[in-house]
């Protein structure tokens, strides 16, 4: 009881450290995904796009009108209220001990949610689940390393595959159409529009999951999952199956395996990180779109302190959008019994950038250290070869998040960055009055300042069109003339000193110490406040959540 009371506080400390952070990034610049207002409710629902409504005219009847009552999968929409209600009373009025059938019940329910979307990926998804399930149990069964080594490789191949040619088909073609075009060659093919492609939600999360649980059994770190419906579950849960958390086999199959018993203090935690998802996603991450993307769309036309006040908005969006969607998605899962990795801790308080990739998508960090950086050599073999590493490990973080240059400059750019924190802290050694200087008070202020302005500034290439971020590095680096923000600037100072605020409630210890002396009612008022003051500063339209594209 007292570990799970420690959990409900520690959940909630953390919920007030998320909105701390500052941060996000537009889906497409100047083309967002929207749903409709949600002015007084968040009884609203999503809209699809145009490429995703053509692509439904072929689907049987049932699958056309799943779509029209649940038609994106969305976590702050009345559809998914409706559908997630229903999932979770059907649930827990199942007797505990059929965790089976309670298995089975949420397989089914996350199939329906992306099928809500697509039928044909949803049976993709699920088809590439069961061979992965099949590659493991070969592995699980195998003895001789080199078969098993077969079986890994064959599963890898199968998943990247899928991944690359529905993420990364129409930049390599591109890519080629246009090499052959300048040496003077017909392609034979039209080029592709990369805004046409019709890309599964979450490809690359649920890829990485398949890919480390082929690894992990290969290994032998994990045993094979016997069970089909435990590890369709463990891929398809809804909560994290479009955009994450990076779920490990290791740590969710062993919950599958647990029976479930309903706890009020979980659902407190459950409830409290959902909301605090909400308030992060409308009240911040949407208002702060409608500082950035505009400038970011149409930079040129922007003066150049413009310019900069539509970077900090943009790196506030791009935290508050993604953090707030994964504190919705530990939320649901909390209340449904479940534990997902906490994805963020409070990244724009660090101190260098190494620090930063500890705190920021910490389940993907995690992922490439274990999975790509690691095997690579990790830090053995020299400084040389290390910073190979580093880079590579990062240029392919990039390419993760999205095909197109842009994404690509932002990992070499993080890789580079990586390498000269290693470089100067080396050279920090052999310089005590330096490195007393960076301790102090003064240094680690300066030290926090430089990485957020790093980081923010990186945050420019975060986009699929290049041209609009070297033209906003343009804009930013010498002194133009153009137009203000598009809404007042005090709104924007406003969110940005309320994420101040909540910053130092946490980092100074005051949140911990206050928070335990709140009696239940206060605590009650305090949530009701945030979502009535989420639905009230939340714009005519919500963006769509940034991750979903990756």
């Amino acid at each position: 009881m007292r570990s799970l009371a420690l959990t409900a506080e520690r959940g909630t400390h953390t919920g007030l450290t998320q909105i701390a952070g500052f941060g996000i990034v537009p889906a497409i610049p100047g083309q967002p995904r929207t749903v409709p207002a949600m002015p007084l409710t968040l009884l609203a629902n999503a809209a699809p796009a145009t490429a995703e409504a053509a692509a439904l005219q072929s689907a049987p009847q049932y699958f056309q009108w799943l779509h029209s009552w649940l038609p994106a999968p969305f976590f702050h929409t009345q559809a998914f209220l409706l559908f997630f209600a229903g999932v979770f009373c059907l649930y827990w009025m199942i007797p505990r001990r059929w965790q089976m059938t309670r298995i089975c019940l949420l397989v089914v329910a996350s199939f329906h949610f992306y099928a809500a979307w697509s039928f044909e990926l949803a049976f993709l998804v699920t088809g590439t689940t069961l061979a992965d399930y099949l590659f493991g149990r070969a592995m699980g069964i195998l003895e001789k390393r080199r078969w098993r080594l077969s079986v890994m490789i064959a599963s890898i191949t199968m998943n990247l595959g899928i991944l690359c040619y529905f993420k990364y088909r129409g930049f390599f073609l591109n890519e080629l159409f246009d090499g052959l075009t300048r040496l003077g060659y017909d392609p034979g093919y039209q080029k592709l529009n990369p805004l046409a492609l019709f890309i599964p939600f979450g490809i690359s999360f649920y890829t990485f999951e398949a890919i480390s649980y082929a690894v992990d059994v290969y290994k032998r770190k994990i045993p094979a999952e016997k069970s089909l419906p435990r590890f369709l579950l463990f891929i398809l849960f809804f909560p994290h199956l479009v955009a994450g958390p990076i779920v490990r086999a290791g740590d969710f199959l062993r919950q599958t395996h647990r029976p479930k018993r309903w706890n009020w203090l979980r659902a407190q935690v459950g409830v409290q990180l959902f909301l605090m998802g909400v308030f992060k996603k409308l009240a911040i991450a949407d208002r702060m779109a409608q500082f950035c993307d505009p400038v970011i769309s149409n930079p040129e036309a922007y003066g150049t302190g413009t310019c900069w006040l539509a970077v900090l908005a943009y790196a506030i969006r791009i935290y508050c959008d993604f953090s707030g969607y994964s504190d919705m998605a530990l939320g649901l899962a909390h209340l449904l019994g479940y534990k997902l990795t906490n994805n963020f801790a409070m990244p724009y308080m660090s101190m260098n950038v190494t620090e930063f990739w500890r705190r920021w998508h910490i389940s993907l960090s995690t992922w490439l250290r274990d999975y790509i950086f690691i095997p690579c050599g990790g830090s053995r073999g020299g400084r040389l070869l290390t910073y190979r590493n580093l880079m590579i490990t990062m240029v392919l973080g990039g390419l993760w998040h999205g095909a197109a240059w842009g994404y690509i400059l932002w990992g070499v750019a993080h890789g580079l960055m990586l390498v000269i924190h290693k470089q100067f802290k080396d050279y920090c050694e052999n310089k005590p009055r330096l490195s007393a200087a960076l301790e102090s008070g003064v240094g680690t202020v300066a030290r926090v300042f430089v990485t957020f302005l790093c980081v923010s500034l990186c945050w420019v290439l975060f986009q699929p069109e290049l041209s609009k971020a070297l033209e906003m590095y343009r804009q930013l680096f010498s002194i133009h003339r153009g137009l203000a923000l598009p809404l007042p600037n005090k709104s924007l100072w406003v969110l940005a000193g309320f994420v101040l605020l909540c910053h130092v409630l946490v980092r100074t210890g005051l949140w911990d110490k206050l928070y335990p002396r709140l009696p239940a009612p206060v605590l009650g008022t305090g949530y009701a406040v945030c979502l009535c003051t989420a639905m009230l500063l939340a714009p005519d339209t919500s963006t769509t959540f940034i991750y979903f594209q990756f």
